[in-house]
């Protein structure tokens, strides 16, 4: 998997309970991910169409670092499919422990908002990647 964002959870960010409030994190992995997704299939233009469950596994509090990585599991006509992980990261030894997975679909659109299809160089890029199976 690829590195894809690095965050910093902020006391404006902490939910009641004093944890990074779930819907910010969702935010994170969505900005973060579309990034990928259009570095990754050469176009500005993709948007969200679906995300999977998510399971919040650790909590995430004030002051700790969130690496967020991606990975291209799927190539389809219109959509790519990433797998997506949030790892709440130590500054004090390297270790990294699951926050959340998820995967995602995102679509390229036109200046409609209506699907079209990615590239055949991205298609062809990825149709026989080991990486993505």
């Amino acid at each position: 998997m690829q590195l894809i964002s690095t965050r910093k959870c902020m006391t404006r960010d902490v939910g009641f309970n004093g944890n990074l409030f779930g819907g910010m994190m969702l935010a994170w992995l969505d900005e973060a991910a579309v990034a990928f997704a259009c570095c990754e299939c050469q176009t500005p233009r993709m948007v969200t169409a679906k995300m999977s469950e998510v399971e919040f596994k650790k909590p995430v509090r004030p002051g700790q670092i969130i690496k967020i990585y991606g990975k291209i599991i799927k190539v389809n006509d219109t959509s790519v499919d990433l797998l997506i992980q949030a790892r709440r990261h130590s500054t004090y030894n390297g270790s990294e422990k699951l926050v959340c997975t998820t995967v995602m679909t995102f679509v390229r659109v036109d200046g409609d908002g209506e699907p079209v299809p990615l590239s055949r160089e991205i298609k062809e890029k990825y149709k026989n990647d080991d990486a993505t199976k």
